[in-house]
């Protein structure tokens, strides 16, 4: 019974419903990229920063786009029902984009695991795979997965990591508070919980072990590389000659991981109708 919501929700944007008004084709004159990685997304909790990834997809295409896990919030939405229409124009436009052409890969997380029961299946032309591999143009394989599997927290203590997410979405609330403040004065967004995470040492050194791990499984199993999300931290660096790849979230970095048709890597921070690179990396010379 407390998964009959979340399976409501997939009901409820089925292909044949009606799509946001939408401009895609007014993107004629701006350079298609090759492929677009975005996860964390968690769809469903006051977090989700619904309005700037509309705009963000509004201003690019893709040939094909990668939905790297934790898109719908399961979690939350069985512990309260929360989706207003934003959340929906989301998930219109995404379906959108499967039916104007471009190839939508959806890779579950832990905390939309229950799509993990659909693996091999379509929905409105997004598949839904366990994992997937990427080949840039340059011909680097990149083995695409959200990482839930790396994080001891979800495979050992499940339940720590339902306390964990419960503090996250309290500190994500202060931080919604601090920043409605700082906006009446002028001041642009700042993520509190990215800062912490970056300040304590615990922390930091579990995204570098985190970072590793991936690096170092994607290398055992004979990839270039990985692309990950559930860390909420984009990154892009080589780690002992594997290729990290992280794209981030759309909860507190509003970020994503664009492949350029030169096969060119970037991280892409989105404001408000502009762009910021983060980290840039040319995988032409990686593979040399």
């Amino acid at each position: 019974m407390a998964e009959r919501p979340v399976n409501n929700a997939l009901r409820g944007v089925s292909a044949e419903a009606v799509a946001p008004p939408e401009d895609d084709d007014l993107l004629g004159d701006r350079p298609r990229l090759r492929a677009i990685f975005i996860s964390d997304l968690h769809i469903g909790t006051p977090g989700f920063q619904a309005e700037a990834l509309l705009d963000f997809l509004k201003h690019h295409r893709s040939d094909t786009l990668y939905l790297v896990g934790d898109i719908v919030d399961g979690w939350q939405l069985r512990r309260r029902w929360f989706w207003p229409q934003s959340h929906n124009d989301v998930v219109q436009k995404l379906l959108r984009r499967a039916r104007k052409g471009c190839r939508v890969i959806f890779v579950p997380g832990n905390h939309d695991e229950f799509a993990r029961h659909f693996v091999g299946h379509a929905f409105g032309g997004v598949e839904v795979v366990h994992d997937t591999v990427h080949t840039t143009a340059t011909g680097l394989k990149l083995w695409v997965i959200h990482g839930d599997h790396f994080d001891g927290v979800i495979q050992c203590a499940k339940w720590l990591a339902y306390v964990g997410d419960w503090l996250y979405e309290l500190t994500l609330k202060i931080n919604r508070h601090l920043n409605s403040l700082r906006a009446r004065m002028g001041l642009g967004y700042w993520s509190l919980s990215a800062y912490l995470k970056l300040k304590v040492k615990k922390a930091v050194n579990f995204i570098s072990d985190f970072e590793v791990a991936v690096a170092q499984e994607a290398k055992r199993r004979g990839y270039d590389g990985a692309v990950c999300g559930h860390i909420h931290h984009a990154e892009i660096r080589d780690i002992q000659g594997t290729l990290y790849c992280n794209d981030g979230d759309w909860v507190e970095s509003r970020t994503a991981l664009v492949e350029h048709m030169d096969g060119r890597l970037e991280i892409i921070h989105w404001g408000v109708g502009h762009v910021l690179t983060v980290r840039e990396m040319n995988t032409a010379q990686v593979a040399t």
